[in-house]
């Protein structure tokens, strides 16, 4: 949690550092801090400890995916932007799918630590490669420091964050989560009517006046809130009702990444000629059709009819994810694609909290954690 709270803080901030610092030493320096916390996880010595240094990695991880999918789009025109999101969004979805494996293998025949010991050497790499071919970029008109918009933007979305993700735990009636999500909503309206009002915000709302950048971001938000409650709850119904351990889980729920992959060198070429709209409506609705396959299974359905929905699951998310990306960029000014990026992919990480809470809510109400 603390990880996830400290991404809600500083994703929005990331945009105007880029902007205003340089593209190349914010991101250098979001990947240092999060390798810098990778470390201090893998040698913490109580529960404190490693707490406090997940806040360390979440401060680099908040930034490392706005500022790096600003300096994306800054170097490919849009006509090749499709192409240039096909190749980053599979580490981007393959990670959630390659996560469970990695530290089912790790914790059964290592340790734990190298959970976060595992991070370093491709870090340390990517320091290397970041240092080496990455360019500096500026944006004279970042402004100053949007002091107000910081405090209201990282409260706001800390408060909403936690509430999302420990309703479902405490009960949506506890006194402290309604007390949260209070405080988090007021934090949020007074943000929206001060961002307004100034000339350089923190976050810049008026983008959601562009409407091809507003209607992708509504979609992100349902879609992926969708894709991970899904991620979230089949690992818990492969082991606690069919018993299997985290890396037969794991190797269960992979399939997805195969597909993820598939699809999206498939979707990156054929993006020009088919359209965004239209192949995010048949993806996602063919993304539906999978889940409505999945409602079927029982405790004895085979593991490779699971396996193969969940990958054509995977190969339907491909072909609505790449064309939602480059579209919500695609009539954005380039001065303005750091702020641009802090805000959809602060809308991502809401989204994320959504899935989760919708789908461990309705875990709770029927299938209570404690039997």
């Amino acid at each position: 949690l603390g990880y996830t709270l400290s991404l809600a803080v500083w994703i929005p901030t990331s945009g105007w550092l880029g902007d205003r610092v340089g593209t190349k030493r914010t991101f250098m320096f979001a990947l240092s801090v999060f390798t810098l916390g990778s470390a201090l996880c893998g040698l913490a010595q109580s529960l404190e400890q490693l707490v406090a240094f997940r806040v360390v990695q979440g401060i680099g991880g908040g930034m490392l995916t706005p500022v790096g999918m600003a300096m994306l789009f800054r170097a490919f025109p849009p006509a090749e932007r499709a192409r240039a999101s096909s190749i980053i969004m599979v580490p981007t979805l393959f990670a959630p799918a390659l996560g469970p494996v990695l530290r089912a293998l790790l914790t059964e025949y290592l340790d734990w630590r190298w959970i976060f010991y595992v991070n370093l050497p491709i870090a340390m790499v990517a320091i290397w490669f970041g240092f080496t071919y990455l360019r500096e970029h500026r944006e004279p008109s970042a402004g100053r420091l949007d002091v107000a918009g910081f405090f209201l933007s990282a409260g706001a979305l800390a408060l909403l964050v936690y509430a999302l993700e420990q309703g479902s735990l405490e009960g949506w009636g506890s006194p402290e989560i309604a007390i949260t999500a209070a405080i988090g909503l007021a934090c949020a309206v007074a943000m929206v009517l001060v961002e307004l009002r100034i000339p350089f915000p923190m976050i810049d709302l008026r983008l959601l006046n562009n409407r091809i950048f507003r209607q992708c971001n509504v979609v992100s938000l349902c879609s992926m809130a969708g894709f991970i409650g899904v991620t979230f709850v089949l690992p818990l119904y492969l082991q606690n009702i069919r018993g299997l351990d985290p890396l037969e889980s794991g190797l269960t729920t992979f399939p997805q990444a195969f597909g993820v992959m598939a699809s999206a060198f498939v979707a990156g070429r054929i993006y020009a000629a088919v359209g965004p709209r239209r192949m995010m409506s048949v993806g996602l609705a063919l993304a539906a059709a999978t889940i409505v396959l999945l409602t079927r299974i029982e405790p004895d359905t085979s593991l490779w009819y699971i396996r193969t929905v969940i990958f054509l699951r995977g190969m339907c998310m491909g072909f609505a994810f790449l064309p939602m990306q480059a579209a919500s960029y695609a009539t954005i000014p380039p001065s303005q694609n750091g702020r641009a990026s802090s805000l959809f992919s602060t809308q991502r990480q809401v989204s994320v909290s959504i899935g989760v809470a919708v789908m461990a809510s309705i875990l709770t109400a029927h299938m209570p954690f404690d039997r």
